[in-house]
């Protein structure tokens, strides 16, 4: 038997209100008056609708009355109600039609703005939360929550509010027709139907959640046996696949036929409680009509009303289901808005001004989980104009440098200065307008050469991009492309090697001229030669620039102003690079180690 209530209908009952709630200020916006205006129209156009709804069985009465009536007029009495009764029905479909012409602007006005306040959202939130997310979750969340309102709003406004309306009108005339009696009768009906309705639908909700696990348990099992269709043969296992794939299809049949088994039981239900009340109300008519109380036409006129009655409520099971799910599908895209943002700037945050752009970091203790720490009261100053390199063992905090300069996390204390000001009083905005990176993986947009490069400033014209492709050293490449910045990388720059893509993002932070500029690893995944090719044109880029690198081959920052050691979050060392070699400390023996593996790799390929 179907249970009394199942769990997502409670979620979606507890939540469904609050829900309801946050949206409408995206349905009733406060600075459009044209919407609203839409909407008061749409609403008249639904009472309208709903007014000649109710008036057409008091013309198809009439006309049953006149063609009961001996003499002369009565066909013309009957043919003009006839008339009237057809021309209502062609008005009625205009106006529902004309409604839905009006509303869908307010609809869909409604669920863009809520896809762009989440979308925005999410951009706001740390890469904490981006690191933890799984992409397509979330995706789905903001897809399924857009898609819902329109149907939702439809449903509500168009399908349960008339039915209500024409409910209680329905009331009112049955009481001045027909007595209290038959709107009590009607009364119970329908709220027996409505009832029965929500009832079955919970129940069927829960099969159907248990057929769709037991499709896709299936589909895994097929996909998975095929994919691994040599393993099979080596084992002798085909019986045995076949065996594990009839189990899922026989389980996900057994769960088809009890679905599909719940829909006749659902329309059964429905139609016993529909055709009793037709029943008991059709046979009080003929009792009274018998007795000369009523006429002909009176039994049409009951009929013709619980017909209309209950063909909105036909589609109450799928209604109320869509408007359940659509209301958990909303609480979902709100949880997503609500999500905290771990990174905000502090009230009237001013902008970040540089006049030298230096970068210094001031007992700065950090990590990622509060049980380990990564930054242990790290210290030191990049001065303007210098170019200062950061060297280390993995896990020695190297990029979490990067990520807190760029202030996608705030330190557990200690303070990050860049001229002077500490990163955290002035606006994110600014702040990162101020930097430049070439990270270690540089990842592209599924768009052209020229875009990527333009992504670097918004705005950024044609002879910008062109003097940034070429002091990327990147106009061989252009020249010899024939869409030349027109073509397209693929998705994440997929079309583009290694080299390539790192000289479109230097390309990309060239057009942004930044006054600082971070390398981290920027070559760490390239080959020899294209490294080279590379740093030379880093170095180039980073002249003139306050310019902190991050590097895992030491060779790449021999040449620096000064180097920084990092070892488990403390400065170990820091000097030029012959400086300390001769200190003979944790630079020189990473140094030795990686001439070893380069010597050792030499002798390996003779």
């Amino acid at each position: 038997m179907p249970p009394d209530e199942s769990p997502a209908a409670v979620t979606a009952r507890n939540e469904g209100w609050g829900t309801l709630r946050r949206f409408l200020p995206y349905l009733w916006p406060a600075d459009r008056p044209a919407l609203k205006r839409k909407i008061v129209f749409a609403v008249l156009l639904v009472l309208a609708s709903k007014a000649i709804t109710l008036a057409l069985p008091f013309a198809y009465k009439r006309a049953v009355d006149a063609m009961g009536v001996p003499g002369g007029t009565a066909f013309q009495i009957a043919f003009a109600f006839v008339l009237a009764y057809v021309l209502g029905r062609f008005t009625g479909v205009v106006f529902d039609n004309l409604r839905n012409i009006v509303f869908e602007r307010v609809g869909q006005e409604a669920t863009r703005q809520l896809a762009v306040n989440t979308f925005t959202r999410l951009h706001q939130l740390s890469l904490r939360f981006h690191l933890a997310r799984r992409t397509g979750e979330v995706t789905k969340t903001i897809d399924r929550g857009t898609k819902s309102i329109d149907v939702m709003l439809y449903f509500i406004l168009f399908n349960i509010a008339p039915t209500v309306v024409e409910l209680l009108a329905v009331a009112v005339i049955f009481y001045f027709s027909f007595g209290m009696g038959l709107v009590m009768a009607t009364a119970i009906a329908v709220a027996a139907y409505v009832a029965v309705t929500r009832w079955i639908t919970d129940w069927r909700n829960a099969l159907r959640e248990k057929m769709n696990r037991l499709d896709g348990q299936a589909l895994a099992r097929s996909v998975d046996s095929l994919l691994n269709y040599e393993t099979v043969k080596y084992f002798n296992a085909e019986g045995r696949e076949a065996r594990r794939f009839e189990e899922a299809a026989q389980a996900y049949a057994n769960a088809a036929v009890k679905s599909e088994n719940s829909l006749g039981l659902l329309n059964i239900a429905q139609a016993l409680i529909t055709n009793l009340l037709m029943a008991g109300a059709m046979a009080y008519t003929v009792l009274e009509w018998s007795k000369g109380r009523h006429t002909v036409g009176d039994l049409v006129f009951v009929q013709t009303y619980l017909t209309q009655l209950f063909r909105p409520l036909d589609m109450l099971g799928m209604v109320y289901r869509t408007i359940r799910q659509g209301l958990i599908d909303m609480a979902q895209m709100f949880d997503l808005i609500d999500t905290p943002v771990e990174v905000a700037d502090v009230p009237g945050a001013p902008a970040l001004v540089i006049s030298r752009p230096t970068l210094a970091f001031e007992n700065v203790v950090f990590g990622y989980e509060p049980d380990r720490t990564i930054l242990n009261g790290l210290s030191f100053e990049v001065p303007a104009g210098h170019q200062v390199a950061l060297v280390g063992p993995s896990g020695a905090g190297k990029s979490t440098i990067a990520r807190l300069v760029f202030r996608f996390y705030d330190p557990w204390s200690g303070r990050i200065l860049i001229d002077g000001q500490d990163i955290r009083s002035v606006t994110q905005e600014s702040l990162r307008q101020a930097l430049g990176i070439v990270p270690q993986d540089s990842v592209l947009f599924n768009d052209t050469i020229g875009y990527n490069i333009a992504y670097g400033r918004d705005g950024a014209g044609m002879a910008e991009i062109e003097l940034a492709a070429r002091g990327a050293a990147l106009g061989d490449l252009i020249a010899r492309l024939p869409q030349g910045f027109d073509t397209e990388v693929g998705e994440r720059g997929l079309k583009l090697s290694g080299g390539e893509k790192q000289r479109v993002a230097i390309a990309r932070t060239l057009v942004k001229n930044p006054p600082i500029l971070l390398l981290d690893e920027a070559t760490s995944a390239l080959d020899s030669r294209t490294e080279q090719d590379i740093l030379a044109t880093l170095h180039a880029v980073a002249e003139g620039r306050t310019s902190l690198t991050i590097a895992h081959r030491l060779s790449t920052i021999a040449d620096a102003d000064m180097i920084l050691v990092l070892n488990e979050g403390r400065l170990a060392e820091q000097g030029a690079h012959a400086a300390l070699l001769r200190k003979r400390g944790l630079y020189a023996d990473m140094w030795q180690r990686q001439a070893d593996a380069v010597e050792d790799a030499g002798v390996a390929a003779e």
